[in-house]
Formats: C-alpha cells, sequence, structure tokens
C-alpha cells in the first residue's frame, strides 16, 4: 500500500474528526489527495499530510505570519499555486484554533465562490 495513501488517510481522518461540528463535513479523495467540504464550500486540500486552507486578503496575513506555504502543483512542467496555504501545525494539534480556521476558510470560500456566481449571473442577463 501506497505510504502517503495511509498517511493521508489517518491525517483526513483526524481532521474529519476535530471538525466534526462543522456543517455537512466531508471528504473527498481528489488528485491523489483529499478535499475537505462543510455544505458547498469546499475549503481545505490534504496533500502529503499537510491540510491547506482557502484564504484571501482577510485571512492570508495569519498564515504568512506563521511561516505557511501556498498549496502548489505542476501542470505542463510549471508550478502553479492556488488560493490555499499550509495550516500551522500548532493550530492543527488545537483542535479550538483548527475549528476557527476551518470556519474562516469556510466563510472565505463561500465569499468566493458567491462573487463567481454573481460575475456569471451578470454575464447571462446581458
Amino acid at each position: 500500500m501506497d505510504t502517503k495513501k495511509r498517511k493521508d488517510d489517518s491525517f483526513v481522518e483526524y481532521l474529519i474528526d476535530a471538525l466534526a461540528a462543522l456543517p455537512g463535513l466531508r471528504s473527498k479523495p481528489m488528485f491523489g489527495g483529499h478535499g475537505l467540504q462543510s455544505e458547498d464550500a469546499f475549503f481545505g486540500i490534504v496533500d502529503d499530510g499537510v491540510a491547506y486552507f482557502k484564504v484571501d486578503e482577510t485571512t492570508l496575513l495569519k498564515y504568512e505570519e506563521q511561516g505557511s506555504e501556498p498549496f502548489t502543483y505542476s501542470r505542463e512542467g510549471k508550478s502553479m499555486t492556488m488560493g490555499y496555504y499550509a495550516v500551522p501545525a500548532d493550530v492543527v494539534e488545537d483542535h479550538e484554533m483548527l475549528f476557527a480556521w476551518a470556519e474562516d476558510a469556510i466563510r472565505v470560500a463561500r465569499k468566493a465562490r458567491s462573487t463567481r456566481t454573481g460575475r456569471t449571473n451578470k454575464k447571462s442577463h446581458t
């Protein structure tokens, strides 16, 4: 069995247990990692034993202050960056803090989604 897969699976189980109070919380395998979703909000990525949460201009600074790095992947030989940053280890270990950071990431994901939806709707009415 793939060691990375086992590492991610057990870490995802830990995250799901720690964040169980989030409504509609679920994970799904994707691109060799896992996605984290609460109801309609895709707010996290787990890859290689690291949790990454969705960020925006209101939450990015707290991640950068902790030395967090963005989630990156390779596409056609180029390194691509997404709007997800690594959750610091001390936050992952503190369930209350982890929950608060997850709630922030969910809010950011919903805001980003409504912005995209609003743009799409405006275009379709013209």
